[in-house]
């Protein structure tokens, strides 16, 4: 897989090369004929489904989202950029939303659950936006899941700590929990807006 170099540990892991990849897992039977800004892998045969916990202990599965558009992001706590950038990016994607933004579930989910308690969690999902859900898995089940998603995460020991490499890309489910596209990390806030746009409107 590709990688785009970044100034700290965190690497934006979703090139060109790695989007088309991912693209070409979608299978052909499209939805809608509609043009995103992001990756339309409407149809793919991975990223159906999950099984996590959330911060107050409920196992959490997309079935409990149906009706609403999901955006789901793979990373930890403690991360200094990517994943404050995207989780500051998808509360203005709420934002531009408008009414709509009532109708955005956004997940996040933490590839670092050693350190990432649900105490620590929800605080900071919820320092983003009251309505964001932080989830996690025991070691064995958060690999099982970034495995399904195909989301890639690393332990980089840094002295006496470790941080986390990981893959800096957000899945979108439509309301009937159908995958429906990657965002990726260098996109705006507006683009990523006129797509769940997209896809509520399908709904």
């Amino acid at each position: 897989m590709n990688r785009i170099p970044h100034p700290t540990r965190r690497r934006l892991l979703l090139s060109g090369g790695s989007i088309a990849a991912l693209s070409a897992l979608a299978a052909c039977d499209k939805v809608l004929p509609a043009s995103f800004n992001g990756v339309d892998i409407t149809g793919a045969n991975y990223a159906n489904d999950f099984r996590l916990t959330d911060a107050d202990g409920r196992e959490r599965t997309l079935a409990d989202f149906k009706g609403k558009a999901v955006m789901m992001f793979f990373g930890f706590t403690q991360c200094p950029d990517v994943c404050p950038t995207a989780l500051v990016r998808a509360a203005e994607i709420k934002r531009l939303l408008g009414a709509d933004g009532d109708r955005l579930q956004v997940i996040f989910v933490t590839v670092d659950p050693e350190r990432d308690s649900p105490v620590v969690l929800k605080a900071y999902t919820q320092a983003f936006d009251p309505s964001f859900i932080g989830l996690y898995g025991d070691m064995q089940r958060t690999s099982e899941t970034a495995k399904d998603f195909k989301v890639f995460y690393k332990k980089v020991p840094t002295g006496s700590s470790y941080t986390m490499d990981h893959s800096a890309f957000s899945y979108v489910f439509d309301p009937k929990g159908k995958i429906r596209l990657v965002l990726r990390h260098e996109q705006g806030a507006q683009e990523c807006a006129e797509d769940l746009r997209k896809i509520l409107q399908s709904a």
